[in-house]
């Protein structure tokens, strides 16, 4: 029979072990676990994940030098090589090369970033190359081979 001094909670349902903060009486009163004074001891602590304990960050550490050009633009870079491959694959059947083509038959791998051709390689299809920067050499190659060269501007 079950009386209010013998009451427990049901199996399974306790999974804490300490209930801290309860009093002198827990064996965990006064600082609740967590010791005296201190960054630790507050609520809302939280540490900074480079935190070393008071030790000087490695991210101070180590001399910084040079800079980093907030105004540079990366280029995807597409060989003519590149573009002579996908003719003779039959992937640029019509011969107009712009950056939707060259990103739907996977030459490139962003939409969004600019793309240059450079010379490497050699060309014989006659291409129109609509493309953000073309190299001198890229050009030379294309126009030799009959085709035409226009910038996106």
């Amino acid at each position: 029979m079950k009386h209010i001094g013998n009451l427990s909670p049901a199996p399974g349902s306790r999974h804490k072990k300490k209930r801290v903060g309860r009093g002198a009486g827990s064996g965990h009163g006064g600082t609740s676990t967590r010791g005296h004074k201190g960054a630790q001891s507050r609520s809302g602590y939280s540490r900074k994940r480079s935190f070393e304990g008071g030790q000087m960050p490695l991210s101070r550490r180590v001399p910084k030098f040079g800079f980093t050009n907030i105004n540079r633009i990366d280029h995807q870079v597409v060989n003519v090589a590149t573009l002579q491959r996908l003719v003779d694959e039959g992937r640029l059947s019509d011969g107009i090369v712009n950056n939707d083509v060259l990103y739907k038959t996977g030459a490139v791998s962003k939409r969004s970033v600019p793309i240059k051709v450079l010379g490497n390689g050699e060309l014989s299809a006659k291409l129109t190359v609509a493309v953000d920067k073309v190299s001198e050499s890229a050009k030379a190659k294309i126009e030799s081979a009959g085709g035409a060269v226009t910038i996106n501007g």
